[in-house]
């Protein structure tokens, strides 16, 4: 049960490689859809060139995807295309700039439309700006040059827009931001001692080896102190001889994100928790190598331990087979 759909979203390089990849999609190919648009109205030519595309005669640049619809829904196809974009970017994906470039989904089914839309309503429940992604009938589809297809096969170092590692990671996701939301900085100066409130809200640092975490052994999970966003197991903790409660790797790895930090005349790379937008610690590349080789050096003041027999009582029984 072949079904097909076409997507825009930015240079069809890149968005044409990242469909293939997905198991399920049968075929893919790229060209330029919709028509040229003269004075408000729109043309159907037999043929566009690429160098016309580039003018901003109207058409975009846009892959055919065919996917056996018993192995993957359309739902989900356009749950993996919204991996590849910017959905509230208009006429601009990545360095690309130009009409030719704007984000859409384009239907052959009048079935595929509601489909679409309640992809669209949930989409746009993730962003504050409003989302940008056309929704229209294809009216045309022209299939684009030879050396156009499937270019980065044939170039592997060749122009990307999408960046597959970053994709990878969030579909590691299981941990919902919405679950544990910031308080704002009154509640937290009120609820935080001091030092938790210097080093989490003013990237203060604790001393070594004086903080609580330090060596602790006890199976339990650490989470954020200001949101409770859980952020590491003591699965993943390891000794070290630094002074700081030390981590091979974080629980969710989109819960810590990473930040180039040049202060103390030093290079290094802060983290800090997604939700709660504390200050951690920072990540080194000098970890176990049996472990992945990084070591997240943690602030105990950044965390909360919970201890694995009172996970449960606490509202982390989901998180124990972490453990």
């Amino acid at each position: 049960m072949e079904e097909i759909i076409y997507l825009a979203g930015g240079c069809f390089w890149g968005t044409e490689k990242y469909m293939e990849s997905i198991d399920g999609v049968v075929s893919t190919r790229v060209g330029y859809a919709l028509g040229e648009k003269n004075d408000r109205k729109i043309t159907l030519p037999k043929t566009v060139t690429y160098e016309q595309v580039c003018g901003g005669i109207g058409h975009a640049e846009t892959v055919e995807v065919i996917f056996d619809a018993e192995k993957i829904r359309l739902s989900q196809i356009l749950k993996e295309y919204a991996y590849t974009i910017d959905p509230t970017s208009l006429g601009r994906q990545g360095m690309d700039i130009g009409v030719q470039y704007r984000t859409g989904i384009y239907y052959t089914k009048e079935t595929q439309e509601p489909i679409i839309a309640a992809f669209l309503k949930e989409l746009q429940m993730e962003y504050n700006r409003p989302i940008m992604v056309e929704t229209l009938p294809l009216l045309q589809f022209i299939e684009a040059e030879d050396y156009h297809q499937k270019y980065l096969t044939k170039n592997p170092n060749g122009y990307c827009h999408i960046n597959f590692a970053k994709i990878a990671k969030q579909k590691q996701s299981f941990i919902h931001q919405a679950d544990y939301p910031k308080p704002d900085k009154g509640i937290l100066k009120e609820s935080l001692t001091p030092l938790q409130y210097a080093v989490t809200q003013e990237n203060e640092t604790e001393a070594p080896f004086f903080n609580e975490y330090w060596e602790t052994r006890e199976d339990g999970i650490y989470v954020d102190i200001t949101t409770g966003e859980p952020l590491f197991t003591s699965k993943d903790k390891f000794h070290s001889a630094c002074g700081w409660p030390a981590f091979a790797k974080p629980l969710d790895p989109n819960t810590v994100l990473e930040y180039d930090d040049l202060s103390h005349d030093m290079i290094r790379t802060e983290v800090r928790s997604r939700s709660g937008n504390a200050h951690l610690g920072h990540v080194f590349n000098d970890g176990p190598t049996e472990l992945g080789g990084l070591r997240y050096c943690i602030n105990s003041a950044a965390l909360r331990f919970i201890p694995k027999k009172e996970m449960e009582q606490e509202g982390y029984g989901e998180f124990l087979p972490f453990l």
